[in-house]
């Protein structure tokens, strides 16, 4: 019986250790998913239902992690969103989530991988796309 168990324990965790990546990510990987999934739910909320009517007046949010300027677009969008607290809908989990993502994405890029961005234009119109 124990060697059925451990067989099975054995048959389970194989597949689970192929299937995960063999390196961790890294600070950078970590930022560009964090602004790519940002980007994406930004869009989401300004298309949504329950969400259009009061996200309508907010910019497009492009996040780009190579220009310099994301980080004045991040800071704005972030004040937006809590200026949304006058309107119904800055309480739907969906605009929190937006706003703790791009705080969590902004200290990310400008405390822990500080060194290891490097921003290779400073272009602020191409981030109003």
């Amino acid at each position: 019986m124990a060697v059925f168990n451990h067989l099975l324990l054995f048959s389970c965790l194989v597949p689970l250790v192929l299937s995960s990546p063999f390196f961790p990510p890294t600070c950078y990987s970590k930022v560009l998913s964090m602004a790519r999934e940002s980007t994406q739910w930004a869009a989401h909320l300004k298309r949504a239902y329950e969400t259009g009517y009061c996200m309508a007046h907010m910019p497009d949010l492009y996040l780009d992690v190579h220009n310099a300027c994301v980080m004045y677009k991040m800071r704005t969008y972030i004040s937006l969103i809590e200026e949304l607290r006058q309107r119904r809908c800055a309480y739907t989990r969906e605009v929190r989530k937006l706003g703790v993502t791009l705080r969590q994405l902004f200290i990310f890029m400008s405390e822990k991988c500080h060194g290891d961005l490097v921003f290779t234009s400073y272009d602020c119109a191409a981030l109003e796309r």
